[in-house]
């Protein structure tokens, strides 16, 4: 007699066995198909000595499915599920992982090395190089160690002496050991008149920049070029004494006109900057590639503690 209770009625034991019953009957559908395309060899039915089974017979007669490789059990229970295979090749993944790792940790250490070596090497170079050359004593440009223009009076006798207060103390013992410059004779190509239209400067250029040659007019500092020469023709001259010729050259804009004249040539230059600068940089002073003019004075009016340096180039 058919059980018609519905799902709802049936106990857990119930449905448990009914779970077991359907899952038996799909397996025995399953093996039957399997046997009936010949993919299941019938243990029961092969004659083995009892002392040397089959190494691939499954226990309790159970079946086996025949593969193209080898034949497995077709039971996967618990004896199936201890068998495990060792994981080689996630090793051997893992193994080349760390080697690659390794080599590149070790790439960068050897490029560090290198690049510290050729350091090192350069540094010694450096210092081998150095120890073969005299000691460098700071070798003021033009022999001076001050830009001219400055406002240190002759003594009681006579004799024109620097302004120490300007000058740096490891340069004073350079100072009293050097001789002057003498004042270069005029020539053709030295400069003679200066006329600056901006600030309404027109004055006669004399030879040399200590203070007699400045009571004149502006000063041609010895050593310097010529107008129209490449390098630097540099020009010096009082803002508050002697005329106070160089008084406005503050007011100097970059495009105004500086006419330079010699004996038989006229030379227009340029404004391209004004700086202010300390007595001591005398680097204003140094020769340049191109024809240019540089024109040196105090400041601030009056006070004279700094030096107020215009650049200009020659035009063509």
């Amino acid at each position: 007699m058919s059980d018609r209770r519905t799902i709802d009625e049936l106990s857990i034991e119930e449905l448990e066995q009914i779970l077991a019953l359907r899952k038996r009957q799909a397996r025995e559908a399953t093996l039957r198909r399997l046997k009936g395309e010949g993919r299941i060899v019938d243990l029961s039915s092969v004659e083995e000595p009892a002392s040397q089974p089959a190494p691939n017979a499954s226990p309790a007669g159970a079946p086996l499915v025949r593969s193209r490789y080898r034949t497995v059990e077709l039971d996967s229970g618990a004896a199936a599920r201890r068998r495990r295979v060792f994981p080689w090749r996630a090793v051997r993944d893992r193994f080349l992982l760390l080697v690659e790792v390794g080599a590149l940790i070790g790439l960068v250490l050897v490029i560090v090395g290198i690049e510290q070596t050729r350091q090192e090497l350069n540094r010694d170079v450096a210092v081998a190089r150095d120890a073969g050359k005299p000691t460098a004593e700071p070798t003021p440009l033009l022999s001076a160690v001050v830009l001219p223009s400055g406002h240190k009076p002759p003594s009681a006798d006579g004799v024109v002496e620097p302004n120490f207060d300007e000058i740096p103390a490891h340069l004073r013992a350079y100072v009293q050991s050097v001789t002057p410059l003498p004042i270069p004779t005029a020539g053709p190509g030295q400069p003679t008149r200066i006329v600056i239209p901006a600030l309404g400067v027109d004055a006669q250029i004399v030879p040399g920049t200590d203070w007699e040659q400045l009571k004149k007019g502006v000063g041609h500092q010895p050593g310097a070029a010529n107008p129209g020469e490449r390098g630097n023709l540099v020009l010096a001259a009082h803002n508050d004494v002697f005329g106070e010729i160089f008084r406005d050259l503050d007011q100097l804009a970059p495009g105004d006109e500086v006419v330079v004249y010699s004996i038989d040539r006229v030379y227009r230059y340029r404004v391209t900057e004004t700086r202010l600068v300390e007595p001591t940089d005398v680097e204003v002073m140094s020769s340049t590639s191109e024809p240019t003019a540089t024109l040196i004075s105090c400041y601030p009016y009056r006070v004279d503690t700094q030096r107020i340096v215009v650049f200009a180039s020659l035009q063509s």
